[in-house]
């Protein structure tokens, strides 16, 4: 099946008649016949479900369905991006620990990475995303568990250079982490270009109607985790918590998910709902679709931008002459997001200005849905980090972040003009 028929079909194939549309298992618990039945769960020894903390049927079609999209091979849903990219850190490192990731990320996962994992004892060295092979290899340390990026950046829209940061990584014996919520599989598929472990905030454009909240985390199956055995103990040693199992050896490629699942999942119980699963299978059979109208649109609202004289810079990259066109073009053929980052010519309070009189696009703390939506980082997403680590993760105190939905676009240009008209 092409990727845009998988959107529809994929993780959930009915029998004779069996509901069409993904079943919402709304259980906490499940019966068994015996108490063997259900002790060969607790031991792993068998599958199954018997606390949906751990694992559920709706939420498990829905993360097929997206490992599928992405080309991986088991994959797992979260309560959120924020707790996907936690657990796929967390997942390989412990206290004492270090890792690299990309100072052009969200806000909120910078502070996860900066902030939250010290306190825990895991250090992280954020580089340029830019940054050269030469200066990417001088950050890894002997205790370097990973590599962190995202396809798009946010809120700086740059295009990561996947191959790059992947070809370091495994030189270096550990996996690269991608974070593809702009990009969706869609538009672009980090396992093909060498990336182990793919994340998103399915709160985004895979839900794509700001209805519910959750994550995703698909392994690629890539990664040989035995050859650097002393890299990663807690998938290639004993878990005591689990009767002494090894998760490499018991699991071989679904290690990786099966140690999240039944460990932190466990232990963190950051389990999306089966209701929320549903919406997300609901948002994942229109993604292509609607991907396709958020760039068409973004683009020409892009060139709008561009050639306005009260706006002072875009960033876009479909638009030619971008920095990060070529980028987009080996990476994002078929487009990149619906994401557009500019800045107004004046101050803050001219910005505050432009954003007050939008009638339209909403001024809003979310991105990437149907419905145009605006919002400032500095002030908003970003607004924890300090001027300095503004500047470090790249985003100028000017910088606007639009995120163009799947309305007509005549409509979202007289919105923008009649706004910039206050100034």
């Amino acid at each position: 099946m092409k990727i845009d028929t998988k959107c529809l079909y994929e993780g959930y194939t009915p029998a004779n008649g069996e509901p069409r549309a993904i079943p919402i298992v709304q259980s906490t618990t499940f019966k068994y016949e015996s108490s063997d039945a259900m002790g060969a769960l607790f031991d792993l020894e068998a599958e199954g479900y018997f606390y949906s903390r751990l694992a559920n049927p709706t939420c498990d079609m829905v993360a097929k369905r997206i490992t599928a999209l992405e080309g991986g091979y088991a994959g797992m849903l979260t309560s959120s991006g924020q707790a996907a990219n936690f657990f796929a850190v967390f997942n390989i490192c412990e206290a004492g620990d270090h890792f690299i990731a990309s100072s052009a990320i969200y806000g909120g996962t910078y502070n996860l990475f900066g902030t939250t994992f010290k306190k825990m004892g895991i250090e992280c060295t954020f580089v340029d995303p830019e940054v050269t092979e030469e200066e990417l290899q001088a950050a890894f340390r002997p205790n370097t568990k990973c590599v962190f990026g995202e396809t798009i950046t946010n809120p700086t829209v740059q295009i990561f250079d996947i191959e790059m940061f992947a070809r370091v990584a495994h030189k270096n014996g550990v996996p690269l982490i991608m974070d593809n919520t702009f990009a969706t599989p869609i538009n672009c598929r980090p396992i093909e270009w060498g990336c182990d472990i793919v994340t998103h905030s399915t709160t985004k454009y895979i839900d794509g109607h700001a209805s519910s909240i959750g994550g995703c985390i698909v392994d690629s199956g890539n990664f040989d985790w035995d050859a650097h055995a002393e890299k990663f103990p807690g998938l290639t040693t004993p878990d005591e918590s689990y009767h002494g199992i090894i998760y490499t050896k018991k699991f071989g490629k679904a290690a990786y998910i099966t140690k999240a699942t039944s460990q932190l999942m466990r232990d963190f119980g950051c389990s999306q709902s089966p209701q929320s699963a549903y919406y997300l299978s609901l948002g994942l059979e229109s993604l292509a679709v609607r991907m396709e109208r958020h760039c068409k649109n973004a683009l020409a609202v892009a060139k709008y931008l561009q050639g306005h004289d009260k706006v002072e810079w875009v960033k876009y990259a479909d638009l030619e002459g971008d920095k990060y066109h070529e980028a987009a073009k080996k990476y994002c053929p078929n487009g990149t997001c619906g994401v557009i980052a500019f800045a107004i010519k004046g101050d803050r309070k001219d910005a505050v200005t432009f954003m007050d009189s939008l009638k339209l696009i909403s001024v809003i703390t979310h991105v990437a849905d149907a419905k145009s939506c605006i919002e400032h980082p500095a002030s908003h997403t970003h607004r924890q980090l300090t001027d300095e680590e503004l500047l470090q993760a790249g985003v100028d105190p000017k910088l606007i972040r639009l995120s163009i939905g799947i309305e007509n676009v005549d409509d979202l240009i007289a919105d923008l003009e009649q706004a910039l008209q206050n100034i």
